[in-house]
């Protein structure tokens, strides 16, 4: 069962300054066991879907989903828009014994499971989840299954690799983005729940080992002029979605102010004087970024 799979932290936490400010926001929970891992991760490969892609305006392209569990009536896996409520388990997760032991073991208030899949050269762009939903506590899960060194969530100016093994926790509610830039496609297990005293057992102990995040560079001034110069010579020749994704994708490099990246692209179409287009991502920005109006975003730790 998945409660006997869960071990005790490392001893190889890390202690930097760094560490300790992305603790709130991403942190690893507790190691599984590496045989347990593998039964998953082939169980993960063998469905019959890679899932829907949903929420099209936070991503690139290729961030495909799956529902293990969710609140269709008729199991159907291609709903994957999260919600409140308790969930079922879908057709798959029907098909997946080790996977739905593992859940039902770690005796935790779901949510929604899911698997999660982004492909090479993709990205999730800077944002908020959470903002939409009621007062509650909640929590998201992750379990990674398939991943590799480009494969990497960046948060609080910090590009953090979820590596394979262990269990971690994110707070979605913090503003936050992932890539996979080389590949094979990442695939992780995700899931939301409830606080309860399951949960805080399980969260008690949030640690991150040396080597799983890096801070990113502040952006200099001649970093901008480079960045706005470029995507300008892209846009002037038409390839103005391109031009986009060039200043989208400094969110991955550089230590950006919150909705920094947004900013780049506003500033951009106001030169060019397509204030239609600032105006529309001035909006994005907001949308993405929104924050909750309640306590539900703040207990998402």
């Amino acid at each position: 069962m998945g409660t006997m799979t869960v071990t005790a932290r490392t001893a190889t936490e890390e202690k930097s300054d760094l560490g300790l400010e992305l603790l709130g926001q991403v942190a690893r929970l507790a190691d599984l066991d590496e045989t347990l891992v593998e039964r998953m991760r082939a169980e993960a490969l063998a469905v019959p879907t890679r899932g829907k892609v949903a929420y099209g305006e936070y991503q690139s392209g290729g961030w495909w989903t799956a529902s293990l569990m969710n609140h269709s009536r008729s199991g159907d896996p291609h709903d994957v828009v999260i919600g409140d409520g308790r969930p079922r388990p879908t057709t798959l997760l029907d098909d997946m014994p080790v996977t739905k032991d593992f859940l039902a073991g770690l005796g935790l208030d779901f949510m929604y499971v899911r698997l999660a899949r982004l492909e090479p050269h993709s990205y999730l762009w800077e944002h908020r989840d959470y903002a939409e939903l009621t007062e509650r506590g909640r929590h998201r899960l992750h379990i990674p299954l398939v991943t590799n060194p480009s494969a990497s969530l960046v948060t609080a100016g910090a590009r953090v690799h979820m590596g394979a093994g262990s269990l971690w926790r994110l707070t979605p509610s913090q503003a936050h983005g992932v890539r996979n830039v080389t590949g094979p496609d990442r695939l992780h297990l995700i899931a939301d729940v409830y606080t309860d005293d399951a949960y805080r057992r399980l969260a008690a102990h949030p640690h991150l080992r040396a080597g799983d995040a890096v801070r990113l560079p502040d952006m200099t001034a001649a970093d901008h002029s480079r960045l706005i110069e470029r995507a300008t010579q892209l846009a002037s020749l038409g390839f103005v979605s391109s031009a986009e994704q060039v200043l989208l994708r400094a969110y991955y490099a550089y230590a950006l102010p919150e909705g920094g990246a947004y900013d780049l692209i506003t500033e951009l179409h106001t030169a060019l004087g397509a204030d239609t287009e600032a105006t529309r991502w001035t909006q994005a920005k907001q949308h993405l970024l929104a924050r909750t109006s309640s306590l539900a975003g703040r207990n998402a730790e």
